[in-house]
């Protein structure tokens, strides 16, 4: 076994506990800081991949200011421990037997993948030497109209939610 696969099989397991942990825990808090543990473990998988850009993003934008801003929203609504009530009725019918199912789908799909994969024969699409520089191009080029228009939506967003926050005030 090589390096980089050791460390994938090690981040892969500290991403898989990290999201079981999300799902688990009780604590609101606990569970904000195990997903931090999940982004950061995602980053270090683009590093694997070589997508330095993409890792960097990751942690800056995910594990740093998402997650900041999730554990703001949990410590000013006071959110304390989970309190468990009893399944509903869809759930227990209806949440097994498809959980079962989907594992089911996903084992034979895995299996059949590992046959029937193609050797790679070249790269879909032209990279050049400094992705990040072509990833700049491409986004603020082609596709400006675009980022502009999320970058609005997001303004408007962050106006609506201060308005709302300082109505109940």
């Amino acid at each position: 076994m090589t390096l980089p696969l050791i460390m994938f099989f090690a981040c892969a397991a500290i991403a898989a506990i990290g999201a079981l942990l999300v799902i688990f825990l009780r604590e609101p808090i606990h569970s904000a800081l195990a997903l931090i543990l999940v982004m950061v473990s995602l980053a270090v998988l683009y590093l694997l991949l070589g997508a330095e850009f993409i890792a960097a993003v990751q942690i800056i934008v995910y594990a740093g200011a998402i997650m900041v801003l999730f554990i703001i929203v949990i410590m000013l609504l006071n959110a304390g421990e989970e309190e468990r009530t009893n399944l509903s009725k869809m759930a227990r019918y209806a949440g097994l037997p498809l959980g079962i199912f989907l594992t089911l789908d996903l084992v034979y799909w895995l299996s059949h993948a590992a046959h029937a994969a193609p050797a790679a024969t070249g790269a879909v699409g032209t990279v050049g030497a400094d992705p990040t520089r072509d990833l700049a191009f491409l986004l603020f080029r082609s596709y400006l109209f675009p980022f502009e228009i999320t970058s609005i939506v997001i303004l408007i967003a962050l106006l609506g939610a201060l308005v709302l926050a300082k109505r109940d005030s």
